[in-house]
């Protein structure tokens, strides 16, 4: 009953100590336990504003977050390379709130009206809680597989896209 009246409010989970620098000096916010804490406040913000977000929205974001803590515990067999952390990083610290956040700030009369895109608000909503779901299914695959190639994609890219021409292959 008295997480009923603390509906409202951010809390965090508790921290341990924080953790040292990990191999190769890696962030100690970027640990799994760091990770799964943020991971953590998001499912409780999801669950804040619940009664104020469409169900199907609510469901979608859920398996989202579980998606993501799959992939933080990946790390029990492996150590998550630096690609895999920015984009937990990016879906937790960014993405998903900053999309149902931008949902909650509309006018609820306005959530179920045609824009100016011809679709409503709330369908919107849903198609980019649905890029955001496919996003952290790949990024589950690629953990889970061990799949070098999808996990370093990214850095192949930008490699090759910054460091020499395109003709040099």
């Amino acid at each position: 009953m008295a997480s009923w009246f603390r509906r409202g409010r951010q809390e965090t989970p508790p921290d341990g100590p924080a953790p040292a620098a990990g191999p190769g000096g890696t962030d100690p916010d970027d640990s799994p336990e760091r990770l799964l804490g943020r991971q953590w406040e998001l499912v409780r913000f999801i669950n804040a504003n619940a009664g104020s977000l469409p169900v199907e929205a609510v469901v979608l974001a859920r398996g989202i977050t579980d998606t993501i803590r799959e992939v933080i515990d990946t790390s029990a067999d492996r150590d998550l390379d630096v690609y895999t952390v920015v984009s937990i990083n990016g879906i937790v610290g960014d993405y998903l709130p900053t999309t149902l956040r931008t949902y909650l700030a509309l006018d609820e009369s306005l959530t179920d009206r045609v824009g100016p895109s011809g679709r409503t608000p709330r369908a919107a909503l849903r198609e980019q809680l649905d890029a955001l779901s496919s996003a952290g299914d790949d990024l589950l695959a690629a953990a889970r597989d061990h799949d070098v190639d999808a996990i370093f994609t990214q850095g192949n890219f930008l490699r090759t896209k910054f460091s020499r021409s395109d003709l040099d292959l």
